[in-house]
């Protein structure tokens, strides 16, 4: 309620209960539904009357810069009477029961209230109004609408002052609740952990809506048709909000920065993705879940999931859109990382034999032809690993994976098939290109030995290009055939080598 119908302290306010209000209105007066005190303000008109002629202009500074003399007001207010609803209002069982217990009623911040219902009567006004808290002698908290007015006749002393304080509790309590309500989805709005979009797509359903209208029933073949529709149904999104989450995602300093960088943000694969978007929202899938690319404004790639749903009670213009995306940036490096190794080998960074099975048949299913196969074999990885470690022996493997990966492009592949095993897999190559290739692989093994000469890298090569009709088994076969041959070439040179060395 309101803390200037009486000075906190009972014992410093008069109270008169022999004053009545005129015997017509007595009745209206009691029974009236509403809290009604009548009171007698002519002490704090002699206040402000005193303050003026000290050259006070602003009542409020006034007040503000010296807190005491709101309570000084307080005490010169007069409770001459009060009727039966504002008794059982603060459970009061009478007037003389409420006036000593006025320092009860009105405690807390009521003071600071009362600085505006005196600044109203400061500024001439004969009718003030506020809201405030009163408390019951209970403890239980008022919530109160409160309206003043000097009676006919007493502008000039303001000796007897009608108010009225409405139990508001009620709603307030009502309005609270719906703050609270607010501030609560504010807050996870404004807190979550994935990025949050409030969008208005009221423009894009227009346009659908026009080429509706126009009798196209395949927006896929529209689009194909008319690429620009999608562009222009970007264009008319606009962007009402967004969380903090947002700017943390794509290293925005604040909203505007953001705002403007949208290009920047959404670019290259994002407009496909809007194309499937566009045609689920054609289909009336109003919410919706897909995977799509970002960018953040350091050009650093974002993998995304993306939630789209159209708010409740929205559904006919689109106006609310929200959007969440979270961050699935580390877990497609990780499956992209777990697929690479299942078609890869660790060591060599070659394609495993998995992938080299797979591949096989997929070209002989599809080609194209002739395919021509280079079988190679790491000569020397057994003798590495026994008289100087696996270490040794692997870091041929290494340098052998080097060699052949710097060779090929695709449609081009190479893989590791066994422990020094390799195979090169040349589509649509005839045989004279092969052995050109074998020729650049020997060159380039010769090249890696200038870097390593303690342990030479040395490599034995088969080749064979698949002739008409003929299985791409068979020509692995006659390849690998071709790789032993040159492989026994190569330790029956090594032998003689080693005799002649040891004859001399």
């Amino acid at each position: 309620m309101m803390d200037f119908l009486a000075h906190p302290s009972a014992g410093k306010t008069a109270v008169s209960t022999t004053a009545q209000a005129p015997d017509a209105t007595a009745g209206i007066f009691e029974l009236a539904p509403v809290s009604l005190w009548l009171e007698d303000y002519s002490g704090v008109k002699a206040l402000f009357d005193a303050w003026r002629r000290a050259g006070v202009t602003s009542l409020r500074e006034h007040l503000v810069g010296h807190p005491e003399r709101v309570k000084e007001c307080a005490n010169r207010i007069r409770v001459l009477q009060v009727n039966r609803k504002t008794l059982a209002q603060f459970g009061a069982t009478d007037l003389a029961h409420l006036i000593a217990n006025l320092d009860r009623v009105f405690r807390d911040d009521m003071l600071t209230s009362h600085i505006e219902e005196l600044v109203q009567l400061w500024e001439g006004k004969t009718e003030f109004a506020s809201h405030g808290v009163n408390y019951a002698l209970n403890g239980d908290r008022v919530d109160i609408q409160l309206k003043g007015s000097v009676l006919p006749g007493f502008e000039d002393t303001w000796s007897r002052v009608m108010v009225s304080t409405e139990d508001v509790t009620d709603r307030e309590d009502a309005r609270r609740l719906l703050v609270g309500s607010e501030n609560y989805a504010r807050g996870l709005f404004a807190h979550s952990p994935v990025s949050l979009w409030v969008e208005d797509f009221s423009g894009v359903k227009k346009l659908i809506d026009e080429v509706r209208e126009q009798g196209i029933t395949d927006l896929r073949i529209f689009t194909d048709v008319h690429e620009e529709f999608v562009r222009r149904c970007i264009s008319e999104i606009r962007i009402i909000d967004i969380n903090r989450h947002t700017l943390e995602l794509f290293g925005a300093p604040d909203k505007a920065t953001l705002l403007n960088n949208i290009p920047t943000i959404m670019r290259d694969e994002m407009e496909p993705c809007f194309r499937e978007q566009l045609i689920d929202l054609w289909d009336g899938k109003l919410f919706q879940q897909r995977e799509v690319v970002n960018y953040a404004l350091d050009g650093t790639k974002l993998n995304l999931l993306l939630q789209f749903s159209i708010f409740p009670d929205r559904e006919k213009d689109w106006s609310l859109v929200q959007v969440a995306l979270t961050d699935i940036t580390a877990r497609k490096k990780a499956e992209a990382y777990l697929e690479y190794l299942g078609s890869h080998d660790a060591l060599t960074k070659l394609c495993n034999r998995t992938f080299f099975v797979e591949e096989m048949n997929r070209l002989e299913r599809k080609g194209p032809w002739p395919v021509t196969i280079i079988m190679a074999d790491l000569n020397g990885l057994k003798a590495a690993n026994d008289e100087l470690g696996h270490a040794a022996g692997d870091s041929l493997l290494r340098r052998a994976g080097e060699v052949l990966n710097s060779i090929v492009e695709k449609p081009a592949r190479v893989a590791r098939i066994g422990g020094d095993e390799f195979a090169v897999i040349l589509p649509s190559v005839e045989r004279t290109e092969g052995e050109a290739t074998m020729k650049v692989i020997l060159d380039l093994v010769a090249i890696n030995n200038e870097f390593y000469s303690d342990l030479p890298l040395s490599l034995s090569m088969g080749l064979a290009t698949s002739q008409h009709g003929e299985r791409l088994e068979a020509v692995v076969k006659r390849a690998d055939l071709a790789m032993l041959a040159a492989k026994r070439e190569h330790y029956a040179r090594m032998d003689t080598e080693r005799r002649v060395l040891s004859a001399s």
